[in-house]
């Protein structure tokens, strides 16, 4: 059975449905933001991300939005470790998903992810979170498998 599945662009768990007619909404308006920062090796790199950390907004993740702005992300938080699987399924823009583990290390980078594609994305062990940004942002940055991810939902 596949774990969540997350639409990016709208990234949500697979298998969720957004509701429909959402179509052209803004990225982040009103949402509120959180500062996650990765460390790379090259230095750090910060995101002000919204957090989806209950099954709704995983499922709605960032579906039907608008493309997300550099520094922009939003970070889907599984308090409860899974093998998460994602997809793109309602999301408009393409996006780099980065499936992080329990003890804040990246385990891999799905990059450059299709757009309205319900083909599954998966993590490539347990994620305690999966950091959706702007597709080709991960490259840009310098962010690599190994890097430490510090927010608070990750271990110190």
């Amino acid at each position: 059975m596949l774990g969540a599945v997350l639409a990016l662009g709208a990234c949500a768990p697979q298998a969720a449905e957004g509701p429909s007619g959402q179509s052209g909404q803004s990225v982040g308006v009103n949402a509120p933001t959180e500062v996650l920062t990765i460390e790379t090796h090259s230095g750090s790199v910060r995101f002000n991300v919204e957090i989806a950390d209950d099954e709704a907004e995983r499922n709605q993740g960032l579906m039907f939005r608008a493309p997300l702005p550099d520094d922009r992300g939003m970070l889907f938080h599984f308090q409860t470790p899974e093998n998460a699987t994602f997809w793109m399924h309602n999301t408009p823009s393409s996006l780099d998903l980065i499936f992080i583990g329990v003890d804040g290390r990246i385990l891999n980078i799905a990059d450059h992810a299709t757009p309205y594609s319900d083909a599954p994305i998966a993590a490539s062990g347990l994620t305690r979170g999966v950091l959706e940004i702007r597709a080709g942002r991960a490259e840009e940055l310098g962010i690599r498998p190994g890097d430490r991810v510090r927010h608070r939902i990750f271990p110190s």
